[in-house]
């Protein structure tokens, strides 16, 4: 669906630019967005390869762990269906460590292997997400950040005054989108399974 909304969205701004006489508009406005989407992601390398390094540097000195055994509660809590020991409880808190660290890259990984790995776990069909990967998405996808080191890689790129200004309004909003995802994710699987009782 996205992609039929930017394809007309593109036809739509040549159509426009070709009935006021401007085609050489849209030349000049691709290239400069395909050239500062280059510069972007060119000093985005910088800034990921940086924080990826001080996660690996925060994993060998133990903050990870400590951040797992702080997050290990929760999870036991979220995902009660998930045995104890299993793999995909391990992939999910690395996952949620990244994330609060602000380390989306680095999350990725982590979240592909748990998903995977949730999978295994799944006794019913295998197209149909279970409770447990439909909350870990939302975990996922909303996760408290501490940390918005991207973010702040950006504001800094751009030479903004105090690039790290936005960080109590991060915590903030994303501790609010996580208590929302986690509510709405426990009332609707409640409502899921009073409706198939």
């Amino acid at each position: 669906m996205v992609n039929y909304i930017w394809l007309a969205m593109i036809v739509f701004s040549v159509v426009v630019a070709g009935a006021n006489g401007q085609i050489e508009v849209i030349t000049r406005a691709a290239l400069e967005g395909a050239n500062n989407a280059v510069k972007t992601s060119l000093s985005l390398i910088a800034i990921i390869a940086f924080w990826l390094g001080i996660m690996r540097l925060a994993e060998a000195a133990g903050l990870v762990r400590a951040l797992a055994r702080l997050v290990r509660p929760f999870t036991r809590l979220l995902f009660p269906g998930v045995p104890k020991e299993h793999p995909a409880l391990g992939a999910i808190i690395m996952n949620l460590s990244a994330n609060i660290l602000g380390l989306g890259n680095a999350a990725t990984p982590m979240g592909l292997i748990a998903m995977q790995e949730l999978q295994k776990l799944n006794r019913g069909d295998p197209k149909t997400a279970t409770d447990a990967m439909c909350t870990f998405l939302a975990l996922n996808t909303s996760c408290l950040t501490l940390i918005p080191s991207t973010i702040i890689g950006i504001r800094l790129m751009y030479n903004s005054a105090d690039p790290t200004a936005i960080v109590g309004t991060t915590i903030f909003a994303t501790a609010c989108g996580m208590a929302v995802a986690v509510t709405v994710d426990r009332i609707m699987r409640f409502m899921y399974h009073v409706r198939g009782k």
